[in-house]
């Protein structure tokens, strides 16, 4: 799942310098992406009912930079999704789903990982789900899928037909 964050990020367009907006209670693997990018994570606290990101703290740690936020359902718990969607859409900011511990659970109808630009889940032993390591991005957004495609090719554009050049 840590590389389908990485790619996500990368294809949703997040660069060295911006800054993404992260739970402060999360697993490491959700914010070494960011990280790897060269952009920077912005921990905001999460609700106590849930222990999923307070909508109201991510709307205070908006910066001119903010290009994404990552939103993490944890033990089975949805973030409130109607609340921080309208705040991504508010700021033109793309919205991520970590649905690494949510696969199955459900916001309102909607699973884990449909509502967002992007969903990841993983497959580590750990998970409801396991195939010992992996993970997997799902995302409505052709823009979104087509670089994603690009990106886990090594660069490789499908489009492309000749795909080696000697």
């Amino acid at each position: 799942c840590t590389g389908a964050i990485h790619l996500a990020l990368m294809a949703m367009g997040v660069k060295e310098g911006d800054e993404v907006i992260i739970p402060d209670i999360t697993w490491i693997a959700t914010v070494e992406p960011v990280l790897y990018i060269g952009a920077k994570p912005v921990f905001v606290d999460v609700l106590c009912d849930s222990w999923c990101i307070d909508p109201e703290k991510i709307e205070e740690a908006i910066t001119p930079k903010t290009k994404a936020i990552i939103v993490v359902h944890l033990y089975g718990n949805l973030a409130e999704m109607d609340e921080i969607l309208a705040i991504a859409n508010k700021y033109n900011l793309k919205v991520l789903e970590d649905a690494a511990e949510g696969l199955g659970s459900e916001f309102k109808d909607n699973k884990a990982g449909s509502m967002g630009d992007a969903g990841v889940f993983s497959f580590h032993g750990t998970k409801t789900m396991s195939t010992g390591e992996g993970g997997v991005l799902v995302t409505n957004n052709p823009h979104i899928m087509e670089r994603a495609r690009i990106l886990n090719d090594h660069g490789r554009n499908p489009k492309v037909e000749k795909m080696f050049w000697m």
